[in-house]
């Protein structure tokens, strides 16, 4: 029903229009008490084997919404409604802005995949810091909010701008991700590179820990699959060194092999997510869980469609796993079926829990 739909109508539309009304529908029905229970029911059952315990949250399940779907934390309770066990939010920056001119969304249906260049257009720190406040939430999935440069700040004032949005949005996160992989604010990507990264994650961890005084905030970093092999090891040494909670591989990547969509589509600039993202990110993943082991969390996030995808993420070394590009394919009814097709491998593998499954073909292979 939903791919009809969606060839029916979405596919006919500009794909950041349709976002936004499929946004505002998903947004109204979580509004409406009998509905939004009912939706629930009927997108979103729990499955007990799932449950999930990282970066000391306690989970429903391991899969969640990647950033850049919601990025003003305006249906937080929508996407849990839908089934997502955490939703990421975002990417803030310190400052609002309208992001990169339109149009900056495209569709390659053929490859199953999405092509933005969106800019982190968003309303700014202290605005989504503000909603966060004020949310009475009807479902509680866990939050995570992801922080990005605003696009006039110099390099060299970068930490200084992760810094502001860290003091206004730590106390309303249950965990934080700095943001340096996106490629579509320029000059974000050169934060990577560990001489870079290690001052600007030393000050969020400083930020985070004097704004909220109560717990501990869980901080990770989100990598591009860009990043060469040994850049990859350098990433995972510095996150166990700086004792980041966290990984998440891995962003859009600006790679373009082997697409067989619209070819003035393909030369699009932007980050190209969905299913062409699938074997790099594995690999990042794969790689990174080589290095790191159980030390640190890490979030697979990048082409998984479906729960084998989900599965692979999981013996590859994810606790986590994240999806967005998929969910514009397959629409209301694909975490129902994500949650029920990993239950089923996870019932029928030798593992009696998903955290015995993580990272165990790693393990195997080493």
């Amino acid at each position: 029903m939903y791919k009809f739909f969606f060839n029916l109508v979405f596919k006919r539309m500009d794909p950041e229009q349709a976002h936004h009304l499929a946004f505002r529908w998903i947004r109204l029905a979580a509004r409406v008490p009998v509905l939004r229970t009912f939706v629930a029911a009927a997108l979103a059952p729990r499955f007990q084997e799932l449950r999930t315990e990282a970066l000391g949250l306690r989970m429903h399940g391991p899969f969640g919404l990647a950033a850049g779907f919601d990025k003003n934390a305006v249906a937080i309770d929508g996407m849990a409604m839908l089934g997502f066990d955490h939703v990421e939010i975002g990417t803030v920056t310190g400052e609002p802005q309208p992001g990169n001119p339109k149009k900056r969304l495209f569709r390659l249906v053929p490859d199953r995949a999405l092509i933005n260049r969106m800019g982190f257009n968003n309303e700014g720190s202290a605005a989504v810091a503000d909603r966060l406040h004020a949310r009475v939430p009807v479902f509680k999935p866990v939050v995570g909010v992801n922080i990005g440069k605003t696009k006039v700040v110099p390099e060299e004032e970068a930490a200084a701008d992760y810094v502001k949005s860290t003091e206004r949005l730590a106390a309303h996160a249950d965990y934080l991700v700095v943001n340096v992989s996106s490629p579509n604010t320029p000059g974000l990507r050169n934060l990577q590179a560990t001489e870079s990264l290690r001052p600007l994650l030393t000050e969020v961890r400083e930020a985070a820990d004097r704004t909220v005084t109560d717990r501990r905030v869980p901080l990770l970093v989100k990598i591009a699959p860009d990043l060469a092999d040994e850049d990859v090891d350098a990433v995972a040494d510095l996150a166990v060194e700086l004792g980041l909670d966290g990984i998440i591989a891995t962003n859009t990547t600006i790679a373009r092999e082997g697409l067989a969509s619209d070819p003035a589509l393909v030369q699009e600039t932007g980050g190209l997510s969905g299913a062409p993202l699938k074997e790099r990110s594995l690999e990042v993943l794969r790689r990174l869980y080589a290095r790191v082991g159980d030390d640190i969390t890490l979030v697979g996030v990048g082409g998984i469609e479906n729960a084998e995808d989900a599965w692979q993420r999981i013996l590859a070394g994810a606790t986590l796993v994240q999806g967005y590009s998929a969910f514009i394919y397959e629409g209301p009814f694909w975490m129902r079926a994500l949650h029920k097709g990993l239950a089923a491998r996870l019932n029928t593998s030798p593992y009696a829990t998903l955290a015995d499954a993580v990272g165990a073909d790693v393990r195997k292979s080493a």
